[in-house]
């Protein structure tokens, strides 16, 4: 008998798997996915993820082998952890938390990670900030019997591009189209009611564009230079949908921080996804299922750094470790207390240059992105903050089928001198007109760089850079010298600021107050 033990997703195929595997396709979603995910691994076993179009993360028990089977989807959408215990027990959940409170896990801080977080502001990679408790990457399965030493961990996907010039753009942006509008049609079951995020970018917009969603949600400030809000306020009157929007003021920001920092379980310095968060609970206020458009940008070559790819050539290897790299191994060496020179952020990146050496620089860095980047801070953030607020999201982007036409796209239908993401910009075109399909990119950006330079709300900040748990880690004088510089106008280190502020904030939560 196979049971479900663990499982977190949405099954977008699932009434195509349901004729496939006999499943009554009138069961509701939950008895229904479990069911799918029971039949398509006594059908398929290690094969079964590449039958499942959707966002998952589950762990099955087969009592007639003996056996316990653990799978992350292709992406890293869902989030999976494992722990083996003194006594040779394997713990698995897709939450950190449930974990720690399992009998045999010990709670300790694995240090190691802060030398990784410090430079790339998240945790990539199978280990966390826990000691002992591992992720289970995208794309693989796991398998574990009792008795066995430690799990077997196999892959089942990877990242591919394998650029084909039979097609023209816009034969490729009517193929990206078409498989939209198909992925649209099962990211939700009938009876179920969606908003939309909307930023003023072309990716939630094409995704809004497509969608039967009546009702937008977006972020904004009382900052004019950074507030998108306005844009998207645009973009869903010409749509004909309604918007709400969640205007952000700086207490707001700030008092939400610890929060934050214990729903997302491992510290992350994008300072997007506090907003993010806060955007969250606003709309799980009305709704509590929601589409996102997170995906395009790594598949698609959607950010502007990439226009360099050409120029790093083969010394990509030698540095690039994906979207963000916030301090040199010099400047942690200074601040650190515990340094260890050997715990390099490139290291993680070893494997995948090794598999990539034949691509084009661009598709090097896309590769690294999708590995790292996507897995270690978007969909980690997309799934631990809609969570906590209570709201499910969906993000049709992220899919296979979207996926295979990525992969295939010839270089230049990427980016050009003047544009990224050139074919998903032209196949929005076909719902968006031009000013919105080819609006430049400006990101989900936050003016975190000002309010925390300003005195009525950067209280908590100055107290934990002088704090015993700053203390524990770091040379507080030097610390408080980065962070007196930037209060006295060098604001390009307010992400260096950022990310130390938050890592202290997350210790204090998970080892100080718990």
């Amino acid at each position: 008998m196979i049971t479900v033990k663990e499982y977190v997703g949405h099954i977008r195929n699932w009434k195509a798997l349901c004729q496939e595997l006999g499943i009554d396709v009138n069961l509701a979603r939950e008895e229904r996915e479990l069911k799918i995910l029971v039949k398509a691994y006594e059908k398929w076993a290690g094969k079964m993820a590449d039958h499942i179009y959707g966002m998952f993360a589950f762990a099955l028990y087969d009592d007639e082998a003996n056996k316990v089977f653990c799978l992350r989807d292709q992406f890293g959408t869902k989030p999976f952890y494992y722990y083996m215990t003194d006594d040779g027990k394997l713990l698995y959940s897709t939450s950190i938390r449930k974990i720690l409170e399992m009998p045999g896990c010990k709670k300790e801080l694995n240090e190691d990670m802060l030398q990784i977080y410090l430079t790339l502001t998240y945790i990539p990679g199978e280990d966390t900030f826990f000691k002992g408790i591992k992720k289970l990457l995208p794309g693989r399965y796991m398998e574990f019997k009792e008795g066995d030493e430690a799990p077997v961990i196999t892959r089942y996907f990877k990242p591919e591009f394998r650029p084909d010039n039979s097609k023209t753009l816009e034969e490729y942006a009517d193929e990206l189209h078409n498989t939209l509008e198909m992925i649209m049609k099962e990211v939700k079951d009938e009876d179920e009611v969606a908003d939309s995020f909307l930023s003023g970018g072309v990716d939630s917009s094409y995704v809004l564009a497509m969608s039967d969603a009546k009702v937008a949600n977006s972020c904004g400030y009382d900052f004019e230079a950074l507030d998108e809000s306005a844009l998207a306020a645009k973009t869903a009157e010409l749509l004909g949908r309604d918007i709400n929007k969640c205007i952000i003021s700086p207490k707001e920001y700030f008092d939400i921080v610890p929060w934050v920092m214990y729903n997302m379980e491992m510290p992350l310095g994008d300072a997007s996804a506090v907003a993010f968060a806060l955007g969250c609970r606003a709309t799980a206020k009305r709704s509590k299922l929601c589409y996102s458009g997170e995906g395009s940008d790594e598949f698609f070559g959607g950010y502007n750094m990439y226009r360099n790819a050409e120029r790093y050539g083969d010394n990509l290897k030698t540095f690039y470790v994906g979207n963000t790299n916030i301090m040199k191994e010099d400047e942690k060496e200074k601040i650190l207390k515990k340094y260890d020179p050997s715990i390099l952020p490139i290291n993680l990146c070893e494997e995948i240059y090794e598999e990539n050496e034949h691509l084009a620089p661009l598709e090097k860095m896309q590769d690294v992105d999708i590995q790292i980047w996507l897995e270690g801070d978007i969909y980690f953030n997309v799934h631990n903050m809609s969570t906590a607020a209570g709201l499910e999201v969906r993000m049709p982007l992220t899919d296979m089928r979207i996926f295979d036409i990525a992969s295939r796209l010839p270089l230049e239908y990427k980016i050009t001198d003047e544009e990224n993401k050139l074919v998903i910009r032209t196949a929005a075109l076909k719902k968006l007109p031009e000013e919105i399909a080819f609006r430049k990119k400006l990101g989900f950006v936050v003016p975190i760089r000002y309010w925390m330079a300003d005195e009525k709300y950067n209280q908590d900040v100055r107290d934990k850079f002088q704090s015993d748990i700053a203390d524990k880690f770091f040379k507080k004088d030097e610390i408080w010298a980065i962070y007196e510089e930037y209060i006295g106008g060098n604001s390009d280190l307010w992400r260096k600021v950022w990310t130390i502020y938050t890592f202290l904030v997350w210790y204090e939560e998970y080892f100080v107050k718990r």
